[in-house]
C-alpha cells in the first residue's frame, strides 16, 4: 500500500510536541558546544583535507599499446560501476514489486524488467569498450570509486525492507538523474577526443536513460496524485 507511510502514527522525531524536553536537549547541546574548541576542530579538518592522499588512483592499464586516454578510462570505469549499480537497484525494485504488487499508474513487472535489461546491456557495452581501450573492466578507477561511495545511500534506501515500491522509485529517480548527466558528460569527452563512433554508441545509451527518467517521473507523479486524492477523500468523509 503506497500511502501507508503518510498515516499518522507514533513518531518521536519532532520537538514541538514536548517543549520542556526540547529545552533540556538544547541546554545539553549548548554545554557540549561550549566545551569544544571550534577553531581547533576546523584546523584539524583543514589539515586532513590538505594532507590526505587521494581516495583512489588510476590502476595500470591492462594493455599499454591500446591506451589513448587515461581520463577516458577513468570515466568509462565510472559509468561501468554505475550501470552495475543500476542493475542491482532494479533487481531490488523487482523484489519490492513481488512483495507488495504495483499501484495504479505505476510500473508493471515488465516495465521494471525492461529497464533492468537496458542497464545490463549498457554495462556489457562498457565492459567491452574498456577492454578495447586498454583498460581492465574489473579495476576500480578513481571516478568509479567516487560513484560507488555516492550511490551507497541509494542502495541502503532501496534495500530497506520498510520502503515501498513508490519510495524505491523515488530512490531510482536520483540514480536516473545522475545517470543522464553522466552520459551527457561522457559524450562530450569522447567528442573532444575525436571518438565520434563511440559518441554515437553513447548517444543511444543516453536515449535509453532519458526514457527511463521520463517513465520513473511519470510513475512517481501517478503515486503522488493518487495519495492526494485519497487524502482529500478521507477528509471529506464524515466521521473520518
Amino acid at each position: 500500500m503506497t500511502m501507508a507511510n503518510t498515516i499518522l502514527k507514533r513518531n518521536r522525531t519532532g520537538v514541538s510536541r514536548d517543549p520542556d524536553m526540547a529545552k533540556d536537549m538544547m541546554k545539553g547541546a549548548k554545554h557540549t558546544i561550549d566545551g569544544t574548541d571550534r577553531a581547533e576542530f576546523i584546523e584539524e579538518r583543514l589539515d586532513l583535507m590538505r594532507t590526505s592522499p587521494p581516495a583512489a588512483t588510476m590502476p595500470p592499464p591492462a594493455h599499454l599499446d591500446k591506451v589513448r586516454s587515461t581520463l577516458l578510462l577513468d570515466k568509462l570505469g565510472e559509468r561501468l560501476a554505475f550501470e552495475r549499480t543500476g542493475v542491482r537497484l532494479y533487481d531490488t525494485l523487482l523484489l519490492k514489486y513481488e512483495a507488495t504488487g504495483g499501484f495504479p499508474g505505476g510500473p508493471s513487472r515488465a516495465d521494471l524488467e525492461e529497464i533492468r535489461e537496458d542497464e545490463l546491456s549498457h554495462f556489457a557495452m562498457l565492459e567491452g569498450i574498456v577492454g578495447r581501450f586498454g583498460g581492465d573492466p574489473t579495476a576500480v578507477t578513481p571516478s568509479a570509486n567516487l560513484a560507488a561511495v555516492e550511490s551507497r545511500g541509494l542502495g541502503v534506501a532501496i534495500n530497506d525492507p520498510r520502503t515501498s515500491l513508490a519510495e524505491g522509485l523515488h530512490t531510482i529517480l536520483i540514480a536516473e538523474l545522475a545517470d543522464n548527466d553522466a552520459w551527457e558528460q561522457l559524450i562530450e569527452l569522447v567528442e573532444q577526443l575525436g571518438e565520434e563512433e563511440l559518441a554515437d554508441e553513447f548517444r543511444e545509451a543516453l536515449e535509453d536513460e532519458q526514457e527511463h527518467l521520463a517513465r520513473v517521473r511519470g510513475w512517481l507523479a501517478a503515486d503522488l496524485s493518487a495519495r492526494a486524492r485519497a487524502e482529500q477523500l478521507t477528509e471529506a468523509t464524515p466521521g473520518s
